[in-house]
């Protein structure tokens, strides 16, 4: 059995004990100590996105020429800030303390330091946290490329890795930058399911079926127009988060504590974001105003309640496609969902539309996420919203949780999907509400009499209106001329026809 080894940190609390192999340092363990709350980890994209803000500021204020050459104690026993007197160590110079700070980041950004993000989401307000956590990561992880050991700090947290910035702009900047960054694979997953349905739509574009408004039987659709409208509902919702993050563009990095850039060289601002831009490979833009940038999280209130009503879409959708694949034998049974898992514990034979099941609620989950961020988009006070880590968190889990539910909708429901047509032609055989293309011709109230008949009786509609046509008890609407079976034939000959608009009947306009 291996026993851990600690090393001693200080911070301005005091000492503590942190694991000797750590990256993370004093004021992260004391976060893992303070919050065990549900042992969640930051979502990747919350790590990357923050590893982006400390590899640019890096660069930035090096740039800048706010990076000083640094002596370092070499005594592996000592804190940094322990260092008495003339004693010497090391000697490193500007370049080499940047450069070994945004190495350090771009590792994180590249996911290879994961593990030692250890923060859970339930932490102190702000993202205080999550910035040490980050900040002590690079500087130790700095500190070995220097050729030193964690806990030495060559490159301190605070003076060199958080150097011109705060917990107060580093958290909202990083939450756009992670919410931009996985922005495409969100849209591609949006794009493959709308594209999925539109197959679908053209495959089933000659089964006409009966309607249904109120859940009760309506004039003829055609399969393929239930189909095209999934499909163009996803595409108006992809349009939509498209629209709403394009806020999340504008980056409030610079604004420091409150909004007035203290302690950030006055270009700072400005060069973080072509900086950020140019590593990211993302568009993005500054901001006229830090204040609002920092104390407003209104960009990604805006954008969650974009992928609230994308979940609002894909709820109704999952839901029809219960409906329309229910029964088999007692259903509707117009679709066939693939059979990927057997459905009862107890019933032999059994197929639930699992799918459908799974994206309702994951669609349920990122709806609670969106309440969450509203609440704490609301919650800020003055120029500071405390809120921000768990609002980073559910952004993020929305994010990810669409993203899985949509591709394995797509795939295992969506691209394997078969239509029915037997049984879809039955029900529309069987539906008196066809009647509604006669109303030019026959109006309302004959119309609702022949389906009172029709229903009692179970008859077809249009045998009961031949019938009805060929002993002259049928008359036209307005006046007293019988209608013919001709009529009859050319309204509801042809239900294709129905489901393409406009008056059929042989109704001709004029005097």
């Amino acid at each position: 059995m291996t026993t851990q080894t600690f090393r001693k940190e200080k911070d301005s609390l005091g000492e503590i004990q942190v694991p000797a192999a750590a990256l993370f340092g004093v004021q992260t363990q004391r976060a893992v100590e303070n919050f065990p709350i549900t042992g969640l980890r930051p979502w990747r994209a919350f790590i990357w996105s923050i590893a982006a803000v400390k590899r640019a500021a890096a660069l930035v204020n090096f740039e800048l020429g706010l990076f000083n050459d640094r002596e370092v104690d070499s005594n592996p026993a000592r804190n940094i800030g322990e260092i008495q007197g003339n004693e010497r160590g090391k000697h490193f110079t500007a370049k080499q303390l940047s450069q070994a700070i945004a190495q350090a980041a771009e590792e994180v950004m590249n996911g290879t330091w994961d593990n030692e993000f250890v923060v859970e989401p339930f932490q102190a307000g702000a993202g205080t946290s999550h910035n040490m956590n980050a900040n002590e990561v690079i500087a130790n992880r700095a500190t070995q490329i220097l050729g030193g050991e964690p806990g030495k700090y060559y490159a301190h947290p605070n003076d060199h890795v958080n150097m011109a910035q705060s917990t107060n702009d580093v958290i909202p900047t990083s939450l756009r930058l992670g919410a931009l960054w996985r922005l495409d694979e969100l849209l591609a997953a949006l794009k493959g399911l709308q594209t999925a349905l539109e197959v679908k739509a053209k495959e089933f574009d000659k089964i006409v079926k009966s309607g249904r408004t109120h859940l009760q039987d309506a004039v003829p659709v055609r399969l393929g127009q239930e189909f095209g409208a999934y499909a163009k509902a996803v595409e108006r919702d992809v349009e939509r988060i498209r629209r709403a993050a394009e806020g999340l563009r504008r980056l409030g990095i610079g604004g420091t504590a409150v909004g007035s850039g203290l302690n950030a060289h006055p270009d700072y601002h400005a060069r973080m974001v072509k900086k950020l831009s140019e590593l990211t490979g993302l568009q993005l833009t500054t901001s006229d105003n830090l204040f609002e940038s920092m104390n407003s999280m209104a960009d990604a209130a805006d954008f969650s309640a974009s992928l609230r009503t994308l979940a609002l879409t894909l709820i109704r959708i999952a839901n029809d496609f219960r409906l329309l694949s229910s029964g088999p034998s007692t259903g509707f049974d117009e679709i066939r969902l693939p059979a990927v898992q057997p459905g009862s514990s107890i019933m032999p034979g059994k197929v639930n539309p699992v799918m459908a099941e799974m994206l309702d609620q994951a669609m349920f989950h990122v709806i609670g996420c969106d309440t969450t961020v509203a609440l704490a988009a609301q919650a800020g006070q003055l120029q500071l919203n405390v809120m921000m880590p768990i609002l980073a968190h559910n952004l993020f889990e929305m994010m990810q949780v669409i993203i899985g539910s949509v591709n394995a909708f797509t795939e295992r429901a969506v691209k394997g999907l078969t239509a029915n047509r037997e049984k879809a032609e039955g029900w529309l055989a069987k539906n008196a509400i066809i009647v509604t293309a006669l109303n030019p011709v026959i109006g309302y109230a004959q119309g609702a009499a022949l389906v009172k008949e029709a229903v009692a009786n179970n008859a077809s509609i249009k045998e009961l209106a031949m019938e009805r046509a060929k002993s002259g008890a049928l008359k036209h609407r307005d006046e007293d001329r019988p209608v013919t079976p001709e009529e009859i034939e050319s309204a509801l000959g042809d239900l294709y026809k129905l489901t393409e608009g406009g008056i059929v009947g042989g109704v001709s306009g004029g005097g």
